[in-house]
């Protein structure tokens, strides 16, 4: 009976593949491999800690923060594929699953792991660039490039990724062949369906060279001022005055005019525009706009004028020119010398604001001489 119980067993033993000794050694080879592997990721998350204890890195701290955890998936899943690499072939035909899961985690862990570190290495190289003044045009041109590659290599590396994952499995592969070899009606199906797709790309890669907008640059689009605060592969986000975002795609700043305020330079020239009546004294106002803007810590000095532009039948068009280092403070300044100017023509000349003057029907005609 003993005998009996045992033959069955070792049946189903061999109908599952397993051999005692050479399948458990080789499981416990694996296990050895991911335990090393952690063992790994503690003993130089432990030397990390005390390097910055001892002196504070940035680059540790931005390694802590956003490659911690593919790190700790990396080196398991390493420790993992070599050892399936050293199994003996008849373990790996009769266990196949763990060679694939192998090879899949470490597909994960390296793209999740190359995608964090590029993220690293992009605030590395920007952290100490400033982008929200509008003096630093050189700052935020190479901040903008930095970003944009970055992403365009993450995004490449992601696609490389999971190709290799689809390409791992042989259901995938067949149906990654059959769609490469099919009718050339897909072909086109798909080109079109990408067309944008790769003009969003191409364009995105435009301005990183040619600088149309930067990050933070001022600029007026779809007749609202705002500044740029994202740009992104395939959009750019645009935060306007009022703290709305506006979303564009990132081909309307090569297909379509838009104004950008801090393109070479920050500075800008602002205009106050008056009516006034035509017995306004000018020279007065020029003089009063003169000290007016002198005192204002807004002004940089470079442009001012005080101009009659137009002339309209019931009142004059006065135009006064101030300069300011941007466009903010151009906007401050105009609504300070405004205000004051009106100030000083209602208390002083209130003759000279806009009126309208009605001449009765009997004035015009001559009076009868009296007898």
């Amino acid at each position: 009976m003993q005998q009996q119980l045992d033959s069955w067993i070792r049946a189903v033993i061999r109908w599952f593949g397993y051999i005692p000794n050479r399948d458990l050694s080789g499981w416990i080879l694996l296990l050895t491999a991911v335990l090393a592997g952690v063992v790994v990721d503690v003993v130089i998350t432990q030397i990390s800690r005390f390097v910055v204890r001892q002196r504070p890195f940035q680059t540790l701290t931005l390694l802590k923060q956003y490659a911690r955890w593919p790190f700790w998936l990396f080196m398991p899943s390493l420790f993992f594929l070599l050892a399936t690499n050293v199994q003996s072939d008849r373990f790996l035909r009769q266990h196949a699953i763990a060679d694939k899961m192998a090879e899949i985690l470490f597909i994960i862990s390296t793209t999740w792991l190359v995608v964090q570190l590029l993220k690293v290495g992009e605030m590395s190289l920007v952290k100490q660039y400033v982008t929200d003044n509008d003096e630093k045009l050189a700052q935020r041109k190479y901040v903008t490039q930095v970003r944009f590659f970055r992403r365009l290599v993450a995004i490449t590396v992601l696609v490389i990724g999971t190709s290799l994952v689809l390409i791992s499995f042989q259901g995938s592969r067949k149906i990654g062949l059959s769609v490469l070899t099919s009718a050339g009606v897909v072909s086109v199906v798909i080109g079109f369906a990408a067309q944008k797709t790769l003009a969003n790309l191409l364009a995105g890669v435009q301005i990183a060279f040619n600088q149309q907008i930067r990050l933070n640059d001022a600029v007026v689009v779809e007749k609202e001022w705002g500044r740029v605060e994202e740009i992104n592969l395939t959009s750019v986000i645009v935060r306007l005055w009022d703290r709305r975002r506006l979303i564009l795609p990132i081909t309307y700043f090569v297909e379509k005019p838009f104004e950008n305020w801090t393109r070479s330079d920050a500075s800008i020239v602002g205009s106050i525009i008056l009516y006034l009546d035509y017995n306004v004294p000018v020279d007065k106002l020029r003089e009063k706009a003169r000290k007016l803007v002198e005192d204002d810590p807004l002004w940089t000095g470079e442009s001012f004028a005080v101009q009659v532009i137009d002339t309209l039948p019931t009142c004059i068009q006065v135009r006064i020119l101030v300069s300011a280092p941007d466009s903010p403070s151009a906007f401050d300044l105009r609504c300070h010398m405004r205000e004051q100017l009106i100030a000083f023509i209602r208390d002083e000349y209130p003759q000279s604001l806009p009126q309208t003057r009605l001449m009765l029907a009997e004035e015009l005609m001559p009076k009868e001489p009296e007898i």
